[in-house]
């Protein structure tokens, strides 16, 4: 499972990097780095469709995967597991699966991206059906683990997405929904956490954000069903309640402290707003 030549092993535009002063270094990064949102601005269209489809299987019961190895997997749990706290929704709504498990989150695990059957018995052992989703990430576009996720995924009539930053990369091939952002060669060469990274990065908190605003977690630009894990965020739904009620502190925190979320109180005092 290899491509001839992928966007992302391309030789780098700079030469003798360790060479380069401190600013040099710094500049040339962030000239490269410039260029990732044109490249995903290009790619709006096809993240509508997957955004539109995720959303209307959800309204079903249906849930979202994303599975990914190295840093495309750590990527996709990082978004997923930002999503209970930020919007106030069970954890088993957006779910992400590396390779290798939970583990290779902070260490690589040998060998665990080869493993074309894995990335199915992961998520089989979730009771995956055919009202769910899965998002296969990849930089590469040829990783064998979300390959043959994804394949599995379709032969089970399972709709599927994946994201790359090869051109026609394996993994697009089994997507019903393939997002391709060729941002080029890395500043190092082949060092897809950089550019290629930052891509998906931005793609996924696009979708999931997007996602959740279009199934109502949000009320007009406010995280209202956040979780207030701590004083900065307790603080913050204290000054929420303000900005819409126009009451006070003492009584904006009163109402926080006997409804426990943003929502509840906006509910409690009649505002226009679905449960």
């Amino acid at each position: 499972m290899s491509q001839i030549n992928p966007d992302t092993e391309r030789e780098s535009l700079y030469s003798n990097l360790d060479k380069m002063s401190t600013n040099e270094l710094l500049s040339n990064i962030n000239n490269e780095d410039k260029k990732v949102a044109a490249i995903v601005e290009e790619q709006i269209p096809n993240i509508e469709k997957l955004v539109d489809v995720i959303v209307t299987k959800m309204k079903l019961g249906g849930r979202l995967f994303y599975i990914g190895a190295g840093t495309s997997g750590r990527i996709g749990v990082l978004d997923a597991s930002e999503c209970p706290p930020t919007f106030g929704v069970p954890d088993s709504w957006i779910i992400g699966i590396i390779a290798g498990g939970d583990s290779a989150i902070r260490k690589a695990v040998e060998n665990a991206e080869d493993d074309v059957d894995q990335a199915w018995r992961d998520l089989s052992a979730y009771e995956i059906t055919n009202l769910d989703v899965v998002i296969g990430i990849a930089a590469s576009g040829n990783t064998p683990y979300v390959i043959g996720g994804l394949k599995k995924a379709r032969e089970n009539n399972i709709v599927t997405g994946s994201i790359s930053c090869n051109s026609e990369s394996l993994i697009s091939k089994e997507a019903d929904y393939p997002i391709e952002l060729i941002v080029g060669p890395e500043f190092l060469t082949g060092s897809t956490r950089m550019k290629a990274g930052t891509s998906q990065k931005l793609v996924l908190n696009m979708i999931s954000t997007s996602v959740m605003i279009k199934l109502g977690r949000i009320y007009g630009n406010k995280m209202i069903d956040m979780q207030l894990s701590n004083k900065k965020l307790v603080q913050r739904a204290v000054e929420m309640i303000i900005e819409e009620l126009q009451i006070d502190q003492e009584l904006a925190s009163v109402l926080l402290k006997k409804h426990k979320s943003v929502r509840a109180v906006l509910l409690a005092q009649n505002k226009n707003l679905e449960v």
